[in-house]
């Protein structure tokens, strides 16, 4: 194998071995043997991962049992149901992606597995469709994407650490099925006219009828017994709670949540069938936004039509008028979900790196920004439409989704439309207190959940699946920031301004795997640090905390290789070339330094596989 060697400043070195397009598994190499000493964020971030995967297993022995069923009173319902109950191990999957211990994974895994049983074994008396199961070909039977997405937030990112796991590539073909239509007895999609025929879908197909409050609250059941996380006092008031949660008939833009499922099946093994389906769809809706004077619209009918029968553009759940009245209340409560559609535009732009699908979201902000107006002294722009026009005024910009737009796109004039974020601070050079504050911050966030845990006196038959939602130990938000130069969308959403949640893929600038261990995730006593993120640049530190044995870690562009390294630099010493979506770093015991990685972004088809397994 061809090789040279540069000499670098102080007692570093770096190596290169080639070619870059070699057999993959022998990944251009660096060696970095200058010594660093450990840097706070360093320590803190192994301690995060050490903490988290404590925490974790604390948590799934009180809440879950040996099959790995989750141990609550079971429901279907979109307050309490089946999708709350695997949320419960939400960001475990990206835990060990990120490099968590293999338990995290292997519970992980285990609690989907037991939600699938759990779930398919259960059944309602009076919901219609969900008597025989509220699971059928270990899929939900009926439901809406804002509740299908989260409920998929963990099996959408299993293929992270195990790709290869024969049950992950069966049901992410299989599930695509049922929305590309290669399913006949699932049919959820049109071809003819590109439509996902109801907001309303699942493994039992589409409904195609007007929903009734007990579809979305589920069988009668005495809410006194429980902790009740949107405040209902009463079944009765459970019920009238979706009172106005009828028109469901046609297409949602929150339907563009079905893609990541989609994006998986495709990452397997690139089958060409699936990128065009994800690539149709999506475009469907771009052409529907155009045609609707730039704002994507929250109907679509039966029949292609725009606004469904009415020809209201704003109409159905969730849409852009949906402003239902809350029964404990009696006020109206915004319900408009549009902006998770942003999820759909995203896998698109992963797929391609075409701004087409940025750019709907530029100018949908523009027709919103061109309404503002002055309210209580404050210029604010709407939230919500509905039959008078533009209503929901709120202070400032409409600023959501920008921060998703600019992280793709990597544009000044996207970053000038986005909202303040202390991380882009960091990224600024403005805080370099941040990695420290951040890293605690999370740090504190395991701690006061773990506490929770311990303070809690509920048990089995007085909880809802929805109960220990928010004592998910799971804290990765400062670890993806800091490690991959990432964004975290999740439940909750990263960011007040960007309400995108659920369903989502991973979306970061560089992923980590252990070569020798053969896993994903950055090996034991490793640490990275991302400083600095443009459009054809990152400069990140790699360090190896253990003083008296060496560490590989192999660094890859993007969640899944879409981006090809072109060269590396370490300190000021001269780049040397890589040309590759991956490559491996050899860091000598107590060795550390900044790599500065010249990158061209979104130029390669997204893959599960690790580097090892395909060429670079």
């Amino acid at each position: 194998m061809l090789s040279r060697r540069h000499v670098l400043a102080g007692a570093s070195a770096l190596a290169f071995a080639g070619p870059a397009r070699a057999a993959a598994a022998a990944p251009t190499a660096l060696e970095i043997a200058t010594p660093m000493a450990a840097p706070e964020w360093a320590l803190l971030q192994r301690e995060l991962l050490k903490t988290n995967e404590e925490a974790c297993e604390a948590f799934f022995a009180r809440y879950f049992d040996d099959r790995g069923y989750l141990l609550a009173y079971e429901r279907w319902g979109a307050n309490d149901g089946p999708d709350d109950a695997i949320e419960n191990v939400n960001d475990w999957p990206t835990l060990h992606a990120l490099g968590a211990g293999d338990r995290v994974l292997d519970l992980a895994q285990k609690a989907f597995e037991g939600n699938v049983r759990q779930y398919t074994a259960a059944r309602t008396k009076d919901v219609p469709f969900a008597r025989e199961g509220m699971y059928y070909k270990e899929f939900p039977v009926m439901s809406d994407w804002q509740h299908l997405s989260e409920g998929l937030s963990v099996f959408n990112l299993l293929g992270l650490s195990a790709p290869n796991d024969p049950r992950f590539r069966e049901r992410a073909r299989r599930f695509s099925g049922f929305y590309t239509g290669e399913d006949p007895t699932t049919p959820n999609y049109d071809p003819k006219l590109n439509i996902i025929r109801s907001m309303i879908t699942g493994s039992r197909g589409p409904m195609l009828r007007q929903a009734t409050p007990l579809d979305w609250a589920g069988d009668p059941f005495d809410v006194t017994h429980f902790y009740m996380e949107h405040g209902e006092r009463s079944y009765e008031e459970t019920m009238r709670h979706y009172d106005e949660y009828g028109d469901v008939v046609g297409d949602s833009p929150l339907n563009l949540q079905a893609t990541s499922l989609v994006m998986n099946a495709y990452m397997l093994d690139h089958e060409p069938r699936y990128r065009d389906w994800i690539l149709t769809y999506v475009d469907g809706w771009i052409a529907r936004a155009r045609a609707n004077g730039d704002v994507i619209p929250s109907k679509v009918g039966l029949d292609g039509r725009i606004g469904g029968p009415k020809g209201q553009w704003w109409s159905g759940v969730y849409g852009w008028g949906f402003s239902p009245v809350v029964p404990q209340t009696g006020k109206r409560e915004d319900r408009n979900r549009t902006p998770r559609a942003v999820v759909g535009f995203m896998n698109a732009y992963l797929l391609t790196g075409d701004d087409k699908y940025l750019d709907v979201w530029r100018r949908q902000t523009d027709v919103i920004n061109a309404q503002k107006k002055v309210v209580d002294g404050k210029v604010s722009t709407p939230r919500m439409h509905g039959p008078k026009g533009w209503y929901a005024y709120a202070p400032g910009e409409h600023q959501l989704n920008g921060l998703e737009i600019w992280y793709l796109s990597m544009k000044g004039s996207d970053r000038a439309r986005a909202a303040a974020h202390p991380w882009l601070d960091w990224l600024d050079g403005k805080d370099p207190s941040f990695p420290a504050k951040t890293l605690r911050a999370d740090l504190e966030r395991v701690r006061a959940r773990a506490q929770a845990r311990r303070d809690d006196t509920s048990t089995p038959d007085t909880r809802l699946a929805d109960a220990t939602l928010d004592i998910n130990p799971a804290s990765v938000t400062a670890l993806i920031h800091l490690m991959e130069g990432g964004i975290h969308i999740a439940r909750p959403p990263w960011s007040k301004t960007s309400p995108a949640q659920g369903g989502a893929l991973h979306y970061v600038r560089l992923r980590y795997f252990d070569p020798d261990r053969r896993r994903a995730g950055v090996p034991e006593d490793v640490a990275a640090l991302v400083e600095k993120l443009t459009d054809d640049e990152t400069v990140v530190t790699l360090v190896n905390l253990n003083q008296v044995a060496g560490r590989r870690v192999t660094v890859q562009g993007g969640a899944y290789g879409e981006h090809q390294i072109v060269s590396a630099a370490v300190g000021d010493v001269a780049a040397a070339p890589i040309d590759a979506s991956a490559f491996t770093v050899r860091l000598a015991p107590g060795g550390g330094a900044r790599l500065t990685l010249k990158m061209r972004r979104h130029v390669n088809p997204p893959t599960l596989s690790f580097p090892w397994d395909r060429k670079a």
